[in-house]
């Protein structure tokens, strides 16, 4: 089955709002027959004992960058272009080869 990730701003958004837009693309990707990787990861604050967000957010956009690499596609949720941790995963899918999907389009 081809897989896929889903590339979306974070920052601002309480979780049910986070995972409501989430799963509106989760949705639209399986029904055009991709398995969704899930790339909410829990946070790192108690493992590597940091507090700086701009750290964590580091910290996972490494592991999200680590989930790419096992996809054919990447979905690009509306307001990618405004984060920079999207920014960077969509020039890592596009330097790499990764077809890329925006949301609306």
């Amino acid at each position: 089955m081809k897989k896929a990730m889903i590339s979306q701003p974070m920052g601002g958004l309480t979780k049910d709002e986070m995972l409501k837009i989430r799963d509106a693309a989760k949705a639209e990707l399986e029904a055009l027959g991709y398995e969704v990787l899930d790339t909410i990861f829990p946070s790192f604050d108690n493992e590597f004992g940091l507090m700086d967000p701009d750290h964590i957010a580091l910290l996972h956009l490494g592991k999200s960058l680590e989930e790419m690499a096992k996809c054919d596609l990447v979905y690009f949720c509306e307001g990618w272009q405004d984060k920079r941790g999207c920014r960077i995963e969509h020039s890592a899918a596009t330097a790499y080869g990764i077809k890329v999907m925006y949301q609306g389009k």
